[in-house]
């Protein structure tokens, strides 16, 4: 029997680099922070309408379950290239979660925002979500962000997520998994990140920490 796939996945590899990093700016959420895989949570197109953001020029559209939202504390830095991977990122979060949504693992608008590890990692993540007919709804929170621009042009992005008030939904019976509150719901993301000639801030590596006590205060 196919395993069931959680709302996001966990890799140990980096975490202990995106704690640093996230303690270090005091937990506050005045910037972004990173991650390597993500974790999506995507909800199956219905006959009801779903969220619709209207994309500039060039960028995928993405549209949501209508029963699917987000909450991003992310304000704005006042540099334009972090405020940029601010952005983009929340765009590749939600293209995952669209994927799962639609149930294509290999859809282009999570890979429009991202390559290498991180676009092997979702489309993997995304098909565990196909197999077993899940998608995700509920509400999801994105706090605690931090953002650092390299030497080398690349981008350091660390945040936290709040997934208690997001569940499992089932394709097949419409039913949704509701879980108690957990600690393990808290998780920490660490990510890589470089501009592409288009412009766009793609995500390289993303690692994540569930349980992750940095996300808790």
């Amino acid at each position: 029997m196919t395993r069931r796939p959680r709302l996001f996945p966990t890799t140990a590899a980096g975490a202990t680099a995106a704690l640093l990093l996230l303690t270090a700016c005091g937990g506050g959420g005045t910037e972004p922070k990173g991650h390597d895989e993500i974790a999506g949570a995507g909800g199956a197109r219905s006959a009801s309408p779903g969220v619709r953001a209207t994309p500039p020029a060039g960028r995928p559209e993405i549209e949501l379950p209508s029963d699917l939202t987000y909450t991003f504390e992310w304000p704005k830095t006042g540099d334009e290239d972090k405020d940029a991977v601010l952005r983009d990122s929340e765009q590749f979060i939600k293209a995952v979660d669209m994927a799962i949504a639609e149930q294509e693992p290999l859809h282009e608008a999570y890979r429009f925002y991202s390559e290498g590890a991180a676009a092997a990692g979702s489309q993997k993540f995304i098909q565990e979500f196909v197999a077993y007919k899940d998608r995700v709804t509920g509400a999801k929170r994105y706090y605690n962000s931090k953002v650092s621009i390299n030497s080398d042009g690349t981008a350091g992005f660390v945040y936290c997520e709040d997934q208690n008030k997001a569940y499992n939904r089932s394709l097949k019976t419409g039913k949704a998994e509701v879980t108690p509150e957990s600690k393990d719901n808290y998780v920490l993301y660490s990510s890589l990140l470089r501009v592409n000639k288009q412009g766009v801030w793609i995500t390289e590596k993303l690692t994540s920490q569930r349980g992750s006590a940095a996300c808790q205060s």
